[in-house]
């Protein structure tokens, strides 16, 4: 996995310093590492006969994503604060997101201080602390056009994520979920 791989198509010049890509992976998109804020050599690391299409990563300072060999993902986006970790054989469906934090506070009050500090105007504030936990997706999951899985999320193997669903709480490995909340459902063939 190094950046002058041969075997890497990436479309926008060099990969950025904070990537790491696997042979055979194909990365199409040029802001899809606009947002990555990290500085460690391994922020993202992207596996083996992987396809990126259009996917927008945003990687807080000290996050950290893996993503495993023989993974689809169009159009996706991809946020984490602290870590994010999807297996082999995964499929992501377009507009759909992962997010392993809030990315801004909950409390009225800190959320404007946290609007305040983003903001042109905050010269240099510290934004307030957001909750985030670890979003795991295991092998061989199928994760819909439009879903959301927020943080602390962990889908099990073989799971089905259905289009549009709203994945608040981790679902067992063969489940098939759908809905705002997702709960399990049977799975439309």
């Amino acid at each position: 996995m190094t950046r002058s791989d041969p075997n890497i198509c990436w479309d926008s010049g060099p990969l950025p310093s904070t990537v790491r890509v696997g042979t055979n992976t194909r990365i199409n998109g040029q802001h899809a590492f606009r947002r990555i804020r990290a500085s460690a050599s391994d922020a993202l690391i992207v596996g083996s006969n992987t396809t990126i299409d259009g996917v927008q990563f945003s990687i807080g300072p000290d996050a950290r994503v893996s993503i495993g060999d023989y993974c689809c993902f169009t159009a996706a986006v991809i946020m984490s604060e602290c870590r994010i970790s999807i297996g082999n054989y995964v499929l992501i469906g377009f507009n759909a997101v992962i997010a392993d934090s809030d990315f801004h506070p909950l409390d009225p009050a800190a959320r404007i201080a946290d609007a305040m500090a983003c903001s042109p105007a905050g010269g240099g504030m510290v934004r307030p602390k957001v909750a985030a936990a670890p979003v795991v997706v295991e092998d061989d999951v199928w994760i819909g056009p439009g879903a959301v899985i927020f943080k602390g999320v962990h889908i099990g193997r073989g799971a089905w994520i259905a289009p549009g669903s709203m994945v608040t709480r981790s679902v067992p490995a063969g489940t098939c979920v759908g809905g705002n909340p997702a709960r399990p459902m049977e799975r439309p063939d």
